[in-house]
């Protein structure tokens, strides 16, 4: 930008395209965030930069009593760069100030000039300009003490019954340096655009996530599903309610839900997505809207409006949050479909267009069509949304996003967040790379990402370089399977493979979940090739045997559990943007580390990509990332195991099926 100093490529700064002004780049509360810059000038004096970060009030915030400093990050790239951290959510800005600075500038003249063995007569404007520029360090301390210290260094440099040496020996101690730093004196300040930072609250970047449908809980298939004088026993609320304890047991944060509307009858789905429903066949939960009502009404056999209530205060008791899906579909009896058919596409022979996705389709289901009447349908689309945000839901489940304009989520995130700023919204965008991240982009809090799919140790160490990169706007949530999405590696791996992508997940990723029957090892898909769940819970009631699988030792609940111990217990793996790679000579074996530099907390992972055969070879440490030096090494301690390691920079690995993983608490060794 044009400027006294050059002040250039500032980050983070969110394009929205077409010159449009930026959008606000992404923190949760707590998150250190990274911003940089390029700052140069003409000439050979002494350039500066720092921060100002002012709160949703407008209030500078400052690092302690100091200016939040930017360094420089050396190597010729005149590229300087600091961390802040917002305190509290909100709408927060940061603007880089780019400044001549007179005092390292004369610090760096007067020792290649003393060195040179200039005397004093030589030296008598440097040791003046010395004087002058520590009587404005004095103006601008804060304590007596301070200002006392830089007057004497005043004083010592218009001393002449000294020589040289004695007299700028004051002024290039470590305090008075100390001193000069946090006070600089800062001349043809060039200050930069502000910039908007939204933060949210800490669950938009750290939590685990688990998803079950309250219709299979405590549901009994009874005789024939099909015969309707032998009907199954419906799940409901009451039966979610207890099942709570289960969920938290195992240490989650937030219970997810399907859509818990009531459900359609026209063109219902049967058992494996079959067109033959039979009248007792439940249907999917997507297929929204019934005679019995729409978005703003409770499925029947669930319960009622009290009975989620309740499902609600519980999950707070047990210090969990609900997520609920918000799919902004219908199915063909929806009430709107009769008052406002101007919402849906209309085919040329007079029907109503159903959802596809080919080969799928969905007959039970119809699209809405945001452009005939975006007024009606925003506001509707509000008034739904808000209705749950009031009855105690601040998580929404965004299903199918990318089938929306980017410009009515904009819209919608932005008036939801105006009244309640806590409420976040996780985005389904199982879609293609540039509308994935343009909904990150416009508002979207965390996303469904590419992650169910690498598989290997270079794709995902790929993948999550890039995330790495994109998180300044987009937040990564990682689930291994969804009602969807049943990934061929699961379908050919057995409990192996289910532990191996739980440790990637929860590990990765600061946010992560699953759907329930992973822990259950569910991996049967309807036919080769598919990743549709045989037996699919979209559209039939699956009761489960949780605590006896327990009991029996055929579920990975207790490694979840200890996955999540270990989560909470290690404030570096409540981050994204501290992840880094290591080198494996072994293509099967991924490794990869999280430090926090606050407190110094450094977990690594080693873990097996194969499910089926032992893996074995070499690994190598980047030491530094993992706060170690170099001659040191450390102890690692395996959380999952409770073996201990010393270990260096090149280390010999061996994983099994049995033991696909190690996850090291770092120890470096004094």
């Amino acid at each position: 930008m044009a400027g006294r100093l050059g002040l250039t490529a500032i980050h983070p700064v969110i394009s929205a395209g077409n010159d449009l002004a930026p959008l606000p780049s992404r923190a949760a509360v707590g998150e250190p965030v990274t911003i940089e810059a390029t700052v140069f000038r003409e000439g050979h004096d002494a350039v500066a930069a720092s921060v100002i970060l002012r709160n949703p009030k407008g209030k500078a915030v400052a690092a302690g009593a100091e200016l939040n400093r930017m360094h420089p990050l050396g190597g010729g790239t005149d590229r300087w760069r600091t961390e802040v951290i917002a305190t509290s959510p909100g709408m927060w800005t940061y603007q880089v100030e780019a400044w001549s600075d007179p005092l390292a500038t004369w610090y760096h003249a007067i020792e290649v000039k003393v060195d040179a063995g200039q005397n004093a007569e030589e030296l008598a404007n440097d040791l003046e300009l010395g004087a002058r520029l520590f009587e404005k360090v004095a103006e601008l301390a804060r304590t007596k003490a301070e200002a006392k210290l830089a007057h004497a260094a005043v004083k010592d440099l218009r001393r002449e019954d000294v020589d040289v040496p004695l007299r700028i020996t004051r002024s290039l101690t470590r305090e008075v340096r100390d001193l000069a730093y946090r006070y600089p004196v800062r001349e043809l300040i060039t200050a930069g655009p502000k910039y908007e930072i939204w933060v949210d609250r800490t669950r938009a970047l750290y939590g685990a996530w688990y998803e079950f449908f309250p219709r299979s809980i405590g549901a009994e298939l009874a005789g024939d599903p099909h015969d309707p004088a032998r009907p199954a026993r419906h799940g409901t609320f009451a039966d979610a309610t207890k099942h709570l304890d289960y969920v938290r047991d195992m240490g989650f944060d937030v219970v997810y839900l399907p859509p818990i509307h009531p459900i359609g009858k026209i063109n219902r789905k049967g058992p494996n997505n079959t067109l033959n429903a039979k009248p007792t066949d439940t249907g999917s939960p997507w297929a929204i809207g019934s005679a019995e009502g729409g978005h703003d009404a409770i499925h029947p056999e669930l319960g009622d409006e009290r009975d989620f209530a309740a499902f609600v205060t519980r999950a707070r008791e047990l210090n969990m949050e609900v997520a609920l899906d918000l799919a902004l579909q219908c199915a063909p009896d929806h009430p709107w479909v009769s008052s406002h058919p101007e919402w849906f596409t209309t085919l040329p022979d007079g029907t109503i267009a159903y959802a596809e996705n080919p080969p799928k389709k969905y007959q039970d289901i119809y699209p809405l069509n945001f452009d005939n009447d975006p007024k009606g349908l925003y506001a509707e689309s509000l008034r739904v949304t808000m209705l749950w945000v009031e009855r105690g839901v601040r998580i929404f489940r965004v299903d199918n996003p990318h089938t929306k304009p980017l410009d009515f989520w904009q819209w919608l995130i932005a008036a939801v967040k105006k009244k309640y700023p806590d409420v976040l919204f996780l985005a389904e965008a199982f879609t293609r790379p540039a509308m994935m991240h343009e909904l990150a982009k416009v508002g979207f809090t965390q996303s469904y990402t590419y992650f169910t799919w690498r598989n290997t140790a270079w794709e995902l160490q790929q993948y999550g370089e890039e995330l790495v990169a994109g998180s300044d706007y987009m937040r990564p949530n990682f689930f291994p399977n969804t009602p969807d999405i049943l990934n061929e590696f699961l379908q050919h791996s057995g409990r192996p493979g289910f532990a191996i992508r739980a440790v990637l997940a929860s590990m990765m990723s600061p946010t992560y979940g699953v759907y329930s029957g992973f822990e259950l090892f569910e991996g049967t898909a309807v036919r080769p090739g598919s990743e549709e769940y045989l037996d699919s819970e979209k559209y039939q009631l699956r009761p489960r045997d949780y605590y006896g699988a327990i009991d029996r030792g055929d579920s990975l609940a207790p490694m979840l559990t200890r996955l999540n111990e270990i989560r909470r217990a290690h404030p570096s793996l409540h981050q994204l943007r501290n992840l880094r790679f290591h080198a494996s000579e072994n293509d099967g074996v991924i490794i990869f580390s999280k430090r926090d530099e606050r407190s110094g907390d450094t977990i690594l992972v080693v873990c097996s990509m194969d499910p089926h055969n032992v893996r074995e070879g070499w690994v190598h440490l980047r030491l530094d990332w993992l706060g170690v030096d170099w001659f040191a090494g450390f102890t690692a301690s395996d959380l999952l195991s409770g073996a201990n390691y010393q270990w260096g920079e090149h280390n010999f690995v061996r994983l099994t099926p049995d033991q696909p993983a190690h996850i090291f608490a770092v120890h470096p060794l004094s």
